[in-house]
């Protein structure tokens, strides 16, 4: 195998169907969550957050050491069951480990929203990095079933099971009030009560995707950082967060859907300027340009 092929191996091209049956998952897992929410189920969770968090942490702690000092994941070492691997790599890997491990056993800490927020964020730059979405048709299809689900779960499911069940999962209603640990959490620092302001991975991740595929898409367009799209999807997601907290006060502290906000502020954005400049129909129809031009990138190292 190649070099070329094995990077683009390890990326997952989303398509239109892929994005709807993720939909339909985290649904079904929604409900899951909601009516067998237990103690060692949350655990489950905890070790599987945990596992990815690692993973993310190891893979931007490497990135960003063999970005600055090349030399460092020279040497190497032979592991049994493991086979060679770089120094660098290891070490790093028991500091990430020893930091979940740390951040899971102190979790109930008023301090541990900070390891949880480390681990997620590098989990979702490493999902980021692998995921992508060729075109905003398929960017469409995927942020209109979020939204919707987003909207269903938060404001209409109290209809149908009496309780929000997205509010009930992230607060771990059910566990004992042990949230689940795939949110970022903020301290509200005016709260006497010491609560949390949450934001769900979801609620990132999936305009993250549209802001990832417009950065590739200038970067392939060879356009500015003003005639292009990642920064005016950049200043959306931040201008659709606070709607989202200025939602949040109106209501009383209410839950909120974030995608409600997030999603016209980012995929609105997008197509209104990419009507204006006349260039819908290469955002709508693109041809993995970014990818040719990583692949161009490849060939020529």
């Amino acid at each position: 195998m190649t070099v070329k092929e094995e990077d683009d191996s390890e990326i997952l091209h989303i398509t239109a169907w892929t994005a709807i049956g993720f939909v339909i998952s985290a649904s079904t897992f929604l409900v899951l969550l909601y009516f067998f929410m237990s103690t060692w189920f949350v655990w489950l969770l905890i070790l599987l957050f945990c596992i990815g968090g690692i993973e993310g942490l190891h893979n931007c702690i490497v990135t960003l050491i063999l970005s600055k000092f090349r030399g460092c994941g020279k040497k190497t070492l032979n592991l049994p069951l493991v086979g060679e691997v770089t120094i660098l790599s290891l070490v790093v890997l028991t500091l990430c480990v020893g930091f979940a491990i740390f951040w899971a056993v102190n979790r109930k800490e008023s301090y541990s929203w900070v390891g949880q927020d480390i681990l997620g964020i590098a989990l979702m730059i490493t999902v980021l990095q692998l995921a992508q979405l060729p075109n905003i048709k398929v960017a469409t299809v995927l942020l209109c079933c979020a939204f919707v689900y987003d909207i269903f779960w938060v404001f209409l499911s109290p209809a149908i099971f009496h309780d929000s069940v997205m509010i009930s999962v992230a607060k771990g209603k059910k566990a004992g009030g042990e949230s689940i640990p795939m949110l970022l959490r903020v301290p509200k620092l005016t709260d006497p009560y010491k609560g949390f302001d949450m934001l769900g991975f979801g609620d990132i991740l999936f305009p993250g995707l549209l802001i990832c595929f417009t950065y590739r898409f200038d970067e392939a367009k060879k356009k500015g950082v003003l005639n292009g799209y990642f920064l005016w999807l950049m200043i959306g997601y931040g201008i659709g967060l606070c709607i989202t907290y200025v939602g949040l006060f109106l209501m009383n502290g209410h839950g909120q859907p974030a995608l409600l906000y997030l999603v016209p502020c980012t995929l609105g954005t997008c197509v209104v300027l990419g009507a204006v400049r006349r260039e819908l129909k290469d955002l709508w129809t693109n041809c993995d340009e970014s990818k040719q031009m990583a692949e161009a990138r490849l060939g020529s190292a």
